[in-house]
C-alpha cells in the first residue's frame, strides 16, 4: 500500500518538475519573442521615417506650387473683371482668410469691392419667436415692386437683399447697380431688373442690420453686379439639412438669379459632403451659381475669379475644386488675360508653410 509520504513527494516532484519547465520555456520563449518584437519595431520604425521623407517632400511641393500660384496670379487674373462691382456676402464662422484672400484676387482683376455683408447666426435661427421677425422685417422693407415667394422667412430676406445688392446690369432705371453688362436668366428675386435706389437699398440694409441678422462694410448699397458668398469653416451638425446649409442655399439661389454671376467658395475642409458648398450641388441651384470648394488656397481663390468671369461671357456655372462633386479643377479653356498686371499685394508663403 502506497502510504501519504509518497503522495506527499510525488507532488511535489510534480510541481517543481512545472516550475522548472516554466522556466526554461520563458528564457527560451523570451529570446524568441524579443526578436520578433526588435524585427516588428524595425520595420514600423522603417515604414514611419518613409512616411515622414514623403510628407515632408509634399510639403515642400505644396510650398512650392502655392508660391508660383501666388506670383502668377496677377498675370492669370489681369483684366478679367475689369471695372466690375462685386459685393462679398460672409456666413458665419467663415474664415478671414478665404475673405481677404478672395478679396485680394478680385482686386488683381480689376474688380471693385462694393462692400461687405456679415450674416449673424441669428440670420439661420428657425425658433419660431426669430422667424416671425425675420418675417415681420422682412414683408415692412421689401420693396413695392418685389413679389416675394412662396418660402421661408431666409428665402424672403435673401430675396430682398439680393434686390437690394445686386443687379443684372441689362435694365436701366433708378438703381444703383453695378455697370451694364450681358443680362442674367430670368428668376425670383428681382432678376433681370436693377437694384433698388441707393436710399431704399440702405433702408434695407440698415433695418436687417438693426435686427442684428447681418453686418455691413464698405457701401454695399451702392449696387454691384458680381457676389461671392464664402462658406463657414466647418459643417453643420445637421448636414445638408441643418439651417445654415438651408440659408445660405437660398442665398445662393436669389443672387445667383438675380446678378451677373454669382459663385459661392468655401475652404476645402468644410466643402465635403454635408456642406452647404454640397447641397448646392445636390440643388437646382447649381444651374445659376458656380461653387469653389478650395477657396482656403490660392488656386481656389483665383477660380473663383475665372469662373465669375465665364459666366459673364456666357458659359454655364460650374462646380470647381477637389471634392468627388467638383466636376474639375478649374474652367477649362481657362479665361484669357489681358494688358499687364503690376504686382499683387498678397503675401508670400513661407518654403515651409503648412497647406
Amino acid at each position: 500500500m502506497i502510504d501519504f509520504r509518497y503522495h506527499l513527494v510525488s507532488i511535489v516532484a510534480v510541481f517543481l518538475a512545472l516550475s522548472v519547465g516554466i522556466v526554461l520555456g520563458s528564457t527560451e520563449l523570451r529570446g524568441a519573442a524579443l526578436t520578433a518584437l526588435e524585427h516588428t519595431s524595425s520595420v514600423v520604425s522603417a515604414k514611419l521615417n518613409a512616411a515622414n521623407n514623403e510628407n515632408s517632400a509634399l510639403q515642400q511641393e505644396i510650398s512650392g506650387d502655392r508660391s508660383f500660384a501666388q506670383a502668377a496670379e496677377p498675370v492669370l487674373l489681369a483684366h478679367l473683371l475689369d471695372g466690375k462691382r462685386v459685393v462679398v456676402i460672409i456666413a458665419p464662422g467663415a474664415p478671414s482668410s478665404v475673405v481677404s484672400g478672395v478679396t485680394t484676387a478680385l482686386g488683381d482683376a480689376g474688380a471693385t469691392v462694393s462692400g461687405q455683408v456679415d450674416l449673424s447666426a441669428k440670420f439661420a435661427d428657425t425658433s419660431a419667436s426669430n422667424l416671425s421677425l425675420l418675417d415681420e422685417l422682412t414683408q415692412r422693407v421689401a420693396p413695392s415692386g418685389l413679389t416675394l415667394a412662396n418660402g421661408t422667412p431666409q428665402q424672403q430676406a435673401a430675396q430682398v437683399l439680393a434686390s437690394a445688392l445686386v443687379s443684372t446690369g441689362s435694365s436701366s432705371g433708378s438703381g444703383s447697380g453695378g455697370s451694364s453688362g450681358s443680362g442674367g436668366s430670368g428668376g425670383s428675386g428681382g432678376s433681370g431688373s436693377p437694384s433698388e435706389s441707393g436710399q431704399a437699398a440702405q433702408t434695407i440694409l440698415s433695418s436687417y442690420s438693426a435686427g442684428q441678422f447681418i453686418t455691413v462694410s464698405g457701401q454695399p448699397a451702392q449696387g454691384a453686379t458680381l457676389a461671392v458668398i464664402v462658406t463657414p469653416a466647418s459643417v453643420p451638425a445637421a448636414g445638408d439639412s441643418d439651417p445654415a446649409d438651408q440659408a445660405i442655399v437660398s442665398l445662393a439661389q436669389e443672387f445667383g438669379s438675380g446678378s451677373e454671376a454669382t459663385v459661392v467658395a468655401g475652404p476645402s475642409a468644410a466643402s465635403g459632403p454635408g456642406s452647404a458648398i454640397s447641397a448646392i450641388r445636390s440643388s437646382g441651384v447649381a444651374n445659376s451659381v458656380s461653387t469653389i470648394d478650395n477657396a482656403d488656397q490660392v488656386i481656389g481663390q483665383i477660380v473663383v475669379v475665372q469662373a465669375l468671369q465665364q459666366q459673364l461671357t456666357g458659359h454655364k456655372p460650374g462646380n470647381y475644386g477637389t471634392q468627388s462633386d467638383a466636376n474639375s479643377a478649374g474652367p477649362s479653356p481657362a479665361p484669357t488675360p489681358s494688358g499687364s498686371a503690376s504686382a499683387s499685394t498678397r503675401p508670400t508663403t513661407p518654403a515651409k508653410g503648412k497647406k
